[in-house]
């Protein structure tokens, strides 16, 4: 049995007796990384050469810093406050990287990183290292890891710890561990009674670990990510995607607004059809006659549900099983899915599908304080419903079940997000140009080439089809970029607000033509131009007068109505923001919208300046500290505040 206590310097004081040389610590991504005992682990050897430490991880997770006096340091400092709690642990190892201060001695290598936040940090760049999320686990192994540390769930009464929101790569890392012949690293538990329990596959007995660490309370939260706002290109994007998933199919989604998006809209084709088709119709008048939707998708409520199958689970798995759009149950007994799949199975079979199946299939989890709140509440035979399993499980088809697994996930449909989109099928996802890396390639390329591995699956990348850059609107479909995360040759189905281009086994003339029909109007000439000087296009090709109603001025005319009526609200999947904080959520984007040049600036100071108060600022201005503004800053602060809610405000009665 293994060691326990409760002292975290104790368990540091273990590991050191028990390591010689250079720690090689492995360690979860996400949630389930022992933030106090790294902690712990970071304060004694920071100042010690003697004890060199590798890191090898993914996704640090620590909550935004205020910086600084201005209105989103005024925002965001009460909210970070509220949101995450006092107590909660900062990963001290994750702010020195983000400072370029980690010792000489001490190294941090990230497979997966938050999206944007180390594009400053040499550190983080240079100890990159670029993998498929099922390579992760080698890749590890390959650097001979000592320690590896996982954040876990216990329940009382059982003999057994959950490995909970975590169950991706620690079993197939220790595989791969015994594959090369190394020795089994030492594996340390840290107790967090605030982890939701997770039975099943993702349980492991006590002594798999040596040793588990049970710190005092109190607890912090768990990390939990705030949701956003969704806005009209978001839903667009996602109503769109909605018409190509297949009822009785397999559902994979990833994390952000157009996630959220999809989510919300399958839950009202499910449960209010009328209006879903509405939306749709606004969007694209002649979607039912589209024949990608007739081939491959629908409009219809789920009458079979589908069966999620995806490497993280999020808050609109959590909508969609409540919705019950996410219903159908598969086994993993390959006789029982092949009588299910040939019409012979016993009333047996199905009763033991209901009894043991499982509707939906993870890796990892994370997301809001009420989706943990969601999986720590369900009833323990709902609970049984979800399975986490391993990444080699989930985003691939390799490893002895394909036949199995193909019965399972059957008419797959797997929704990524990207950056960019070159006009001939490449997708940017995961870095920059020059080289820096933005988040990671994670899972999407496995998705993606399973979705060419499997029958009748298809991959769909969605993105928007305009980005901000210094005040001035550019295109995301590139004729090229110095960077791609998914080869043309892989390409797919692509989704932006202004439609969908099917490219699968299209010539490349035929890709050019369907992707600049989802570019911005103001973009299509000069895309169709270097198409043609690269000989990629006939040069008597026209754009159809069609393509330039792609402008945001029409979308958002077409979604007015749905905005209105509450049937597309700002927050689909809940808020962990006030309504106070959503108007003004709402009034600061404007304003960086509004102040992206110096010209821009310039004109908003001097309406802010102008603008008088309006009737509810007061209750504004004192959530941002600025009821009674001292410094000529704190008002100028204020008055361009009551400038941003003013061309922000919301008629009464529309949903927030």
């Amino acid at each position: 049995m293994p060691q326990h206590v409760t002292d975290l310097d104790a368990a540091v004081d273990w590991l050191l007796a028990r390591t010689d040389g250079p720690l090689r610590i492995g360690a979860p991504l996400a949630l389930g990384k022992p933030h106090r005992l790294l902690n712990a682990l970071y304060a004694r050897i920071e100042n010690d050469p003697s004890r060199p430490l590798q890191l090898y991880t993914a996704l640090s997770l620590n909550p935004p810093k205020a910086k600084g006096d201005g209105l989103e340091a005024r925002f965001m400092a009460p909210f970070v406050q509220r949101h995450f709690g006092d107590d909660f642990p900062r990963l001290l190892y994750a702010d020195a990287v983000l400072r370029d201060a980690l010792p000489a001695h001490v190294q941090v290598e990230e497979f997966y990183m938050q999206s944007g936040a180390l594009l400053g940090s040499s550190q983080a760049q240079r100890n990159y290292t670029s993998l498929n999320y099922t390579h992760a686990a080698d890749a590890v192994a390959q650097r001979a890891p000592n320690v590896i540390v996982q954040k876990v769930a216990f329940r009382e009464g059982s003999t057994r710890l959950s490995l909970s929101c975590n169950n991706d790569i620690t079993q197939d890392t220790l595989d791969a561990i015994a594959r090369r012949g190394l020795p089994r690293p030492l594996l340390i538990a840290e107790v967090d009674p605030q982890l939701p329990w997770l039975g099943g596959s993702a349980t492991v007995p006590a002594d798999f670990f040596d040793l588990v660490v049970v710190p005092p309370g109190p607890y912090p939260q768990l990390f939990g990510l705030p949701r956003q706002p969704v806005n009209d290109a978001d839903y667009a994007i996602g109503f769109l995607a909605s018409a190509l998933v297949r009822d009785g199919g397999t559902l994979q989604i990833g994390i952000g607004t157009l996630a959220d998006a999809l989510s919300h809209a399958l839950v009202m084709r499910h449960t209010d059809n009328a209006r879903y088709r509405q939306v749709l119709h606004a969007l694209d008048p002649e979607i039912e006659q589209r024949p990608l939707v007739l081939e491959a998708g629908g409009l219809e409520p789920f009458d079979v549900g589908l069966y999620g199958c995806s490497e993280m689970l999020n808050e609109g798995f959590r909508v969609l099983v409540q919705s019950g759009v996410i219903r159908r149950k598969v086994h993993d007994d390959l006789a029982l899915m092949q009588r299910i799949e040939n019409g012979s199975a016993y009333m047996s079979d199905h009763a033991t599908l209901a009894a043991e199946g499982e509707y939906l299939h993870g890796a990892f989890y994370l997301g809001s304080p009420e989706f943990y709140d969601w999986l720590r509440h369900r009833p323990e035979d709902e609970c049984r419903a979800i399975g986490m399993r391993r990444i080699s499980e989930i985003n691939q088809l390799y490893g002895g079940n394909e036949t199995l697994e193909q019965l399972q996930r059957r008419d797959a449909r797997f929704f990524n997000s990207c950056m960019m989109a070159t006009a001939l099928g490449a997708a940017v996802s995961d870095a920059l140009e020059d080289g820096r890396v933005v988040s990671g390639v994670g899972g999407q390329y496995n998705f993606v080439a399973m979705a060419h591995a499997l029958p009748d699956a298809r991959s769909i990348l969605m993105f928007r089809a305009l980005r901000e850059d210094a005040g001035k609107p550019q295109s995301n479909v590139r004729w090229n970029y110095g960077h791609t995360t998914i080869p043309r040759h892989l390409r797919d189905i692509f989704i932006n607000e202004y439609g969908i281009a099917d490219l699968r086994n299209l010539t490349d003339e035929d890709c050019v033509i369907a992707m600049t029909a989802i570019t911005d109007a103001a973009f299509q000439t000069p895309l169709l131009e270097q198409a043609k000087s690269a000989k990629k296009l006939a040069r008597d090709f026209t754009a159809p007068a069609a393509w330039q109603r792609n402008t945001k001025q029409t979308l958002k005319a077409a979604l007015v109505p749905f905005r209105a009526d509450g049937s597309l609200p700002d927050y689909p999947l809940g808020s962990d923001f006030t309504a106070i904080e959503q108007d003004l959520l709402r009034a600061l984007s404007w304003l960086k919208a509004n102040t992206a040049t110096r010209g821009d600036k310039l004109r908003t100071v001097w309406a802010a300046l102008r603008q008088s108060a309006g009737d509810n600022d007061a209750m504004y201005l004192q959530r941002m500290g600025l009821e009674q503004p001292g410094s000529f800053g704190e008002r100028l602060n204020a008055r361009l505040l009551r400038l941003g809610l003013a061309k922000t405000a919301r008629a009464p009665g529309i949903d927030h």
